[in-house]
């Protein structure tokens, strides 16, 4: 027997636990990923999303336990990508009867990777389906993370399935957040804002009110855990993201060959210890990217050096700079600073790059030679102080 859990009457989560996966195009998942699916049991019967492909009979056992497959009414697309709707063909092969509830990009979306013209009934902001007992109601997320997506609210059970929103990377034997240590899982969900809703931090504000029109009993997502006891906090972390709140922490991020940038990485990292701002400290080959966005994400200054190779950037600063320039991390102070042989370079381009990434660049003019001197040193030094200074005279 698989293990479904009622979290509220009438309603199972049956999604998959990939307890092992620890890479998400990108983004580092060392406590695994959930794939999180929902069954309504009413007058009607809904399946809200499904999970990835390679966990479709698992779902379907786990559902199948529940009612018969022949008897769902709905499938609820909240979000076409294919860690949520990618078994949704092996669901439609068992329950060709139930309609595929979407929204117009959803449909485009769905059709387009599936080659299937489901009965699709395409839903708008406002609309609800009659449920019996309860009305499911749509809430439309454009962009909040694709143009697809969007959330669906069970009244009477008070239950808002909010796809990616609120969501971790996280897996656990127990499905709610008061289950579980609120440390980790606030902490993973920041991590999953960082990496997956930063570059949509604008549009925030305007689902959080959509969300307080609402009463909320229970949030659950399509990733992580189930929130019922840390709603409140979870949607005041959210308001704070939005708006880019940020701390006095200078996040500095580098690589080096020869140990020239590194060098300066510390003694820059000693001045803003000095000015009594916090600082973080990651190198690009021993630090996940996705751990350094989590930093960033509250921080309130960024710092990054590369050694010159080429003329440019090292390899493994350039996927960063991509990287951060495609999260546009809001409402941040930042500086570089690079070592060199013969030819410099990189500086300039780390300066460019995080312009381009929104960020308000202070010219450092830390573009040394070889390695550094006595004098060279206490200037990285100096720097940093001065540096995390107006940090902290930012800070929100």
């Amino acid at each position: 027997m698989m293990n479904n859990v009622q979290i509220a009457k009438g309603v199972y989560s049956v999604g998959a636990v990939d307890w092992t996966m620890r890479d998400f195009h990108g983004y580092a998942t060392p406590r695994g990923i959930t794939y999180n699916s929902y069954l309504i049991v009413d007058e009607k019967i809904c399946l809200i999303d499904t999970v990835k492909a390679p966990f479709g009979a698992e779902l379907l056992e786990r559902v199948s336990q529940i009612v018969d497959l022949t008897k769902i009414d709905y499938i609820v697309c909240n979000h076409t990508e294919p860690d949520h709707a990618s078994a949704l063909p092996m669901v439609m092969e068992k329950a060709p009867q139930a309609k595929v509830v979407l929204t117009a990009q959803g449909k485009e979306s769905i059709i387009k990777h599936y080659q299937k013209d489901y009965d699709f009934q395409v839903v708008k902001e406002g609309d609800a389906l009659d449920l019996g007992r309860n009305q499911l109601k749509f809430i439309t997320l454009p962009m909040l993370h694709w143009p697809d997506s969007m959330a669906s609210y069970l009244t009477g059970e008070e239950i808002l399935f909010s796809n990616d929103a609120f969501g971790q990377h996280i897996c656990t034997s127990n499905p709610f957040d008061d289950e579980n240590e609120i440390h980790d899982i606030m902490q993973e969900a920041a991590k999953y804002y960082a990496n997956i809703l930063l570059p949509y931090t604008r549009l925030v504000g305007g689902a959080l009110k959509k969300a307080e029109t609402v009463p909320i009993k229970m949030i659950a997502p399509s990733h992580g855990v189930i929130w019922r006891s840390h709603i409140t906090d979870i949607l005041k972390k959210y308001e704070q993201w939005g708006t880019g709140y940020h701390d006095d922490t200078v996040v500095i991020v580098y690589d080096t060959m020869w140990g020239a940038t590194e060098d300066m990485a510390r003694r820059i990292l000693e001045g803003v210890a000095a000015s009594g701002a916090k600082a973080k400290l990651h190198r690009l080959k021993t630090s996940a990217m996705s751990d350094i966005m989590n930093d960033i994400l509250e921080a309130g200054g960024v710092i990054l050096g590369s050694s010159t190779q080429h003329n440019t950037v090292l390899a493994t600063m350039g996927g960063f700079l991509s990287y951060i320039q495609g999260l546009k991390p809001v409402n941040k102070l930042g500086a570089a600073f690079s070592a060199h042989g013969w030819a410099g370079g990189a500086q300039k381009i780390l300066e460019n790059s995080l312009e381009a990434a929104g960020i308000k660049v202070e010219s450092s003019e830390l573009a040394l030679k070889w390695v550094t001197s006595k004098d060279e040193k206490e200037q990285c030094f100096n720097f940093g102080l001065e540096f995390a200074k107006k940090v902290q005279a930012n800070k929100k």
